[in-house]
C-alpha cells in the first residue's frame, strides 16, 4: 500500500499482536502499529532484515520520516558502518566489565559512581542521546564545580570508548568545553571546630571513619575500603591497588586509632562495608549532613580533615617529608630525581609525628 497521512490513520493492529504495513513507494519503510494502537514509522533492511524505528507517528511527519528512511538506506548501500544499537544501561555495564582489569579500584569506583549517579539516561539509545542532553546533564551539576568537572571527565572517557566500539557515528562531546576546574580549598579547622567535629561524629560507621580520617589524614576511599589484612598491631599497609598514587602505603597508627578500629577483622572483610553489601560505605552525603547538624557548620568538607592533619602536624613542628610521607604523596619533597633515589621510609619519624598528633588530640577534647 502507498502510506499516506490519510490511509496511515486508518491503519489498525491485529488481533492479539501488531501489525507492520510497508510502503510501497520506498523498499523496507512502513508503519508498526503495537496491539495498543501505537504507530511508529520503521525501516527494514539487509540480508538480516534488520528492523530500526526512525519515530512516532504524530512526532515526525510522513515526510521527515520517509527522508530520514531515504537517507539511512543510502548510508547503508554506500556501505557506511551502522552504529550497533545499544542502550545506555547496557553500554555502561559492559564499560565498567571492561575498563576494570586496566584501572585501579577506586578509579573504577569513580566511574562506577559519578555515571551511575549524576548521568542517568536508562535504556535510552546511545545514538538518541544529542550533545543537548549531555550539555543539560553537566550544567545541572554547575552549583558542584568539583562534581560537575568530575562528571564532565569520566562522561567523556565513556562516549570516547563507545565510540571506538561503533556505538556512536560521532561523539556528542567532541566540540563540548570542559566545566573549569573547581578553585584549590584552602580550608583547615580550626581546634574548636575539630573538636565539635569529634564529639559529634559519634561512634557508628560513619562516626568511625570521620574519627579515622582526623588521626590519619587518609584519603576517604582508602578508610572506607580499609580490610581486616591490611591492618596490623601498630600499623596499616595500603596495597598499591588501594591508593591513589598507585605505590604501597605504610603509616603507623597510635592506640586512639587502635581502639577505634578495634579487633581485626578476618583477612578479606572490609572494616566499613555498605549496609549490606561486600562493597565500601557509601551513606557520605545524607551522613554529613546529619553531623553538619549535630556539629553546628557546615561550611566543611571530609578532605578538609586532611588538610588539617597536614597543618596541625606541620604546627605541631613536624619536618615536611615527614608530613609529606604521611598522606603518601609523591611530589614536592619526593619528587623528580629525590623518588627515583630516596628509599628511606621513615618509619620511625612518622611513628614519632602520630604520637604528637594523637596527644594533641587528647589534650584538645580534655580541654587542655
Amino acid at each position: 500500500m502507498r502510506l499516506t497521512d490519510i490511509s496511515i490513520k486508518a491503519l489498525k493492529p491485529k488481533d492479539g499482536g501488531i501489525a507492520i504495513y510497508y510502503d510501497d513507494t520506498l523498499a523496507g519503510f512502513g508503519v508498526r502499529v503495537s496491539e495498543g494502537g501505537t504507530k511508529s514509522y520503521i525501516l527494514t533492511h539487509g540480508r538480516r532484515r534488520q528492523r530500526e524505528t526512525i519515530g512516532r507517528v504524530g512526532v515526525i511527519s510522513l515526510q521527515d520520516a520517509r527522508a530520514e528512511a531515504k537517507r539511512r538506506l543510502a548510508e547503508y548501500t554506500l556501505g557506511r558502518e551502522k552504529p550497533k544499537s545499544i542502550g545506555w544501561s547496557d553500554a555502561l555495564d559492559q564499560y565498567l566489565k571492561e575498563v576494570a582489569a586496566t584501572c585501579k579500584p577506586r578509579t573504577h569506583a569513580d566511574y562506577e559512581y559519578f555515571l551511575g549517579r549524576y548521568v542517568r539516561y536508562g535504556a535510552t539509545r546511545l545514538s538518541d542521546i544529542s550533545p543537548h542532553d549531555i550539555r543539560t546533564t553537566i550544567e545541572r551539576l554547575a552549583d558542584t564545580p568539583a562534581v560537575q568537572h568530575r562528571t564532565y571527565g569520566v562522561l567523556r572517557a565513556f562516549l570516547r570508548w563507545a565510540h571506538r566500539k561503533h556505538y556512536l557515528d560521532r561523539d556528542p562531546m567532541e566540540r563540548m568545553q570542559a566545566p573549569p576546574a573547581s578553585r584549590p580549598r584552602d580550608r583547615i579547622l580550626t581546634d574548636d571546630e575539630l573538636v565539635r567535629v569529634w564529639q559529634a561524629a559519634g561512634n557508628d560507621t560513619y562516626g568511625k571513619i570521620v574519627k579515622l580520617l582526623i588521626l590519619t589524614g587518609q584519603r576517604r576511599g582508602e578508610i572506607t575500603g580499609l580490610m581486616g589484612g591490611m591492618v596490623g598491631a601498630d600499623a596499616i599497609t595500603f596495597p598499591a591497588e588501594h591508593t591513589k598514587n598507585g605505590r604501597q602505603h605504610v603509616i603507623p597508627i597510635g592506640p586512639v586509632t587502635v581502639g577505634i578500629l578495634g579487633r581485626q577483622r578476618p583477612r578479606g572483610a572490609l572494616y566499613f562495608p555498605a549496609r549490606g553489601k561486600k562493597t565500601p560505605f557509601n551513606g557520605f552525603s545524607k551522613c554529613k549532613a546529619r553531623l553538619d547538624q549535630q556539629c553546628g557548620f557546615s561550611d566543611w568538607t571530609i578532605h578538609d580533615l586532611r588538610r588539617t592533619f597536614a597543618s596541625g602536624l606541620a604546627a605541631q613542628g613536624i619536618s615536611l617529608p615527614v608530613v609529606e610521607k604521611l598522606l603518601n604523596h609523591v611530589s614536592g619533597s619526593f619528587g623528580g630525581i629525590v623518588g627515583v633515589y630516596q628509599r628511606y621510609d621513615f618509619l620511625p619519624e612518622m611513628r614519632h609525628a602520630v604520637a604528637i598528633w594523637e596527644g594533641r588530640m587528647q589534650s584538645l577534647l580534655n580541654g587542655r
